[in-house]
């Protein structure tokens, strides 16, 4: 597997511009190169006035974005790209001038240098064949607007090794993108389904179905988004829509580009869009819209299925993340069940001459939201979730016993990691579940999932395999509970750790309140507990929460075989500030103002802690209290549930997520 330190970007134009800068947040250093120094410091020019943006909305401090400027090198020599790891071309969407720059670099670049394309629509294998090496080139295609959008799809060509491509899949990790894999077919997969949704939408226009307005207003309602098919293909250019579409033309008359469609991007014209009423918009008009821009959405879905292009969680996270749309394509056919979906597709079918995919139901459908790999003695089970920052719903908890047992059972299986995938290693549990359960009075489905949950948990704490837990990122709640189940907790500098639960009016139910005093005592336990504090990484480890803070590039090692893992270490190397928060909580009792304290000049401190608790949900906090007191294991987390669930305080903080609430202590 190949380290990448220094990346190449060939072009300098806006996704050119947006990789560089995302490359140089993440801490790469960089090369931009385009084919005159004029565009280069045009390229410069856009990266800058983003970073100024960020500073007026305090996403970076101005030595953060000078930092991030001094990491990008722009140049318009092609030779300075020979000390790049890793060269992405990001020029126009011409596959003529795309292989004429191929073959460049295949001149000047070292045969150790992975060159990728970052094609929306074209063949991999096909401009790999422009080098003379095909076995370092693969697709990589990037999202609009690169430095924000963390969607990449991979695209192994014909001749993709697998070490290019592992290469790449980590590399995704370290610039901070979620990834998904996929076949090298026209589209791949986004575009495959976006654009002849927006082509759909044109057609629907075409035959004055609806206006430009009517037609987004629906489509905004129906997928839950903030712009729909003629505002987004304004955002982005017509043209590109219109040439993204041709590409896709070979897989039949339903891919046709519509004339309107071609007609607006010869005229280089956005669309006129008119202010819609969606509750003055007909019935008939809105089923009309939604069956015709569902069912192309349906019946290409089906087809990428059928093909195998990729797996259905692709499918749906290239949506939810590429496309910010709230409900993926494939949580869309559930949703409508299969009776519908397949009316719907046959429509399309019909109406284009198409053949029906076989891959409509739902045994089609199923997410795979927990994957495992194993290499020698080594497992690593990934909760894969990002859209939804890893919560733990069932299907997650299924999916997660179903890996862990397999490994458990395994003899050869020495060492299991349990990570993440995304911005999070698990952020808490499904919220929308517990709400939806206390107001149907269902309070029971609540306990039997939470029973659950901790029969599974007790399978991985009692295990005789070495389990490490590698925190990717926030860590809250349910998540650090599995933590703790670990020997070993790992965790990379950006983790968070922290249990909210006593400031949404609910307590730690998965041995929160038990196993984490096993790990640092009960004082500090309280401390996480009753404030909800969010700790860094670097804090965790002065706690004893965590073993060792390590790279991306060392958990990727360790994965490999080829890095020992740590072993624990059960020391705390407490600093003042902890040793007070350590004395506070000595001696502190929920209620009693008293709280009695030997040092004076940690009053200040103790105030502050005081208002934090006082912020929470007193019956959760007082509930957590005994449970930490009695220290009678994970199991009595269970005795109090119905009591804590069934609370005003439980549903109000759980419905207000975000929001400053003033829990009653009902």
């Amino acid at each position: 597997m190949k380290i990448i330190k220094t990346v190449g970007v060939a072009g300098a134009g806006t996704m050119g511009a947006a990789l560089a800068q995302k490359f140089a947040m993440e801490g790469f250093d960089v090369i931009m190169l385009d084919t005159d120094i004029d565009f280069v410091k045009r390229g410069l020019q856009r990266i800058k006035d983003t970073l100024d943006e960020g500073i007026e909305k305090k996403i970076f401090t101005p030595e953060k974005a000078d930092k991030i400027l001094s990491q990008i090198h722009g140049s318009a020599n092609i030779s300075d790209l020979t000390r790049a790891d890793l060269v992405i071309e990001a020029i126009f969407e011409n596959f003529d001038a795309k292989a004429e720059l191929f073959r460049k670099l295949d001149l000047v670049l070292s045969k150790e240098t992975i060159i990728a394309t970052n094609t929306s629509s074209f063949s991999v294998s096909e401009l790999a064949k422009n080098i003379s090496s095909p076995e370092r080139f693969i697709g990589v295609h990037y999202f609009y607007h690169a430095a924000k959008n963390r969607l990449v799809e991979i695209i192994p060509g014909e001749h993709t090794s697998a070490e290019t491509y592992k290469s790449m899949e980590v590399f995704s990790v370290q610039s901070g993108k979620d990834s998904i894999t996929c076949k090298d077919a026209y589209g791949f997969v986004v575009n495959r389904f976006f654009v002849p949704w927006l082509n759909e939408a044109v057609r629907l226009l075409e035959e004055r179905i609806a206006t430009a307005g009517e037609i987004d207003a629906v489509c905004m309602k129906t997928l839950s988004i903030g712009m729909g098919p003629f505002a987004l293909m304004n955002a982005t250019g017509v043209s590109v829509a219109y040439h993204a579409e041709k590409t896709l033309e070979h897989y039949g008359k339903l891919y046709e580009a519509a004339n309107s469609l071609k007609l607006q991007a010869d005229k280089r014209e956005n669309w006129k869009i008119d202010d819609a009423d969606l509750t003055a918009i007909c019935a008939e008009t809105k089923k009309v819209i939604d069956d015709r821009l569902l069912g192309v959405i349906f019946y290409v879905c089906s087809e990428l299925l059928e093909e195998k292009v990729c797996s259905p969680v692709e499918i749906n996270r290239g949506a939810r993340i590429g496309l910010a749309w709230r409900k993926g394509p494939i949580d869309l056919m559930k949703k409508f069940g299969e009776s519908e979906v397949r009316k719907l597709i046959c429509m399309i079918a019909e109406k284009y001459a198409a053949k029906i995919p076989d891959t409509i139901g739902r045994e089609y459908w199923e997410l795979e939201l927990v994957s495992l790999s194993k290499k020698d003695d080594t497992a690593v089970i990934t909760i894969s979730r990002p859209e939804d920052m890893n919560a733990l719903n069932k299907t997650v908890v299924n999916q997660l016993e179903e890996k862990f047992d397999l490994v458990n059972s395994d003899p050869a299986i020495k060492t299991i990691f349990i990570t993440g995938s995304g911005k999070a290693f698990v952020a808490g549990a499904d919220i929308k579940f517990f709400i939806d359960n206390i107001k149907s009075n269902s309070i029971d489905k609540i306990v039997k999932f939470t029973e659950y949950c901790q029969n599974v948990y007790n399978k991985i704490d009692n295990s005789s395999k070495n389990v490490v837990a590698v925190l990717n990122g926030l860590t809250l709640g349910g998540g650090l509970e599995l933590a703790l189940c670990a020997d070993v907790i790992l965790a990379l500098p950006g983790a968070v750790l922290a249990y909210p639960e006593t400031g949404i009016g609910i307590y730690p139910g998965l041995g929160g309140t038990q196993r984490t005093q096993n790990k640092i005592g009960k004082e500090l336990t309280k401390y996480l507990v009753f404030t909800g504090d969010m700790l860094n990484a670097q804090d965790a480890k002065k706690i004893g929460l965590v073993d060792k803070i390590i790279n991306i590039t060392e958990m990727f090692e360790m994965f490999e075989g080829s890095k020992p893992v740590p072993a624990s270490i059960k020391e705390q190397v407490l600093d003042d500030r902890y040793l007070s928060i350590q004395n506070f909580f000595a001696h502190y009792v929920f209620g009693i103002s008293e709280y009695g304290v030997e040092n004076e000049s940690n009053a200040k401190l103790y105030d502050k802690l005081i208002g934090r608790i006082n912020y929470k949900a007193p019956l959760a906090v007082k509930t957590a209290e005994k449970l930490i007191n009695d220290s009678k294991g994970c199991s009595s987390e269970l005795e109090h549930l119905n009591y804590i669930f069934s609370s005003e305080d439980a549903l109000l903080g759980l419905s207000s997520i975000g929001k400053k609430v003033e829990y009653k202590g009902k």
